[in-house]
């Protein structure tokens, strides 16, 4: 039985009536493999997304902890992580952290992004994305702030989603 087979059975999808990010990862997180199952799921998903192999390590109500792995296919000329793979992975640790805390009403679009890039990325890079949740699915926008360290725990990239909030239209 594929992944999508077995979440369509669960009645779990990206359009039913539960807050698809939270229930998949509640279910899957404990179990082996679990993590890195969700984080591919999250990639076939978001196929862009899915791109750059990002792990995610921690999903709560208004957190999130996501890796990338430096490798040949996220650096640029400079043997450093490319600028656009770092801000896929902003995108991705404020969305997760965002969806997690959702009611189950809601949806979300990202609207806007600014990235400071503060130095060069190199080795494993870590995204975190702390933020209230989210209490309503009235339409409003929020600001949801990340920030990405490198494996000695400097700062590499502060990241800031603009993201539009509202109800889900069933």
């Amino acid at each position: 039985m594929g992944v999508t087979t077995f979440l369509r059975a669960e009645g779990l999808t990206t359009e039913s009536k539960t807050n698809f990010v939270r229930e998949v990862w509640n279910r899957l997180e404990r179990v082996p493999g679990g993590k890195l199952l969700y984080s591919k799921l999250v990639g076939r998903l978001a196929p862009y997304t899915g791109s750059i192999g990002a792990m995610v390590q921690e999903l709560g109500d208004g957190y999130s902890r996501v890796t990338l792995a430096d490798r040949r296919s996220v650096r640029n000329h400079l043997s450093c992580v490319h600028a656009v793979a770092l801000a896929n992975l902003v995108e991705l640790t404020g969305n997760l952290a965002l969806g997690y805390s959702l009611p189950d009403d809601a949806r979300f679009i990202v609207a806007g992004m600014s990235l400071d890039y503060i130095k060069k990325a190199r080795g494993t890079i870590t995204g975190e994305c702390r933020m209230s949740p989210v209490e309503t699915s009235a339409k409003r926008e929020y600001e949801v702030k990340v920030t990405l360290r490198d494996e000695g725990g400097d700062i590499v990239v502060e990241g800031t989603l603009r993201t539009l909030v509202g109800p889900k239209q069933l």
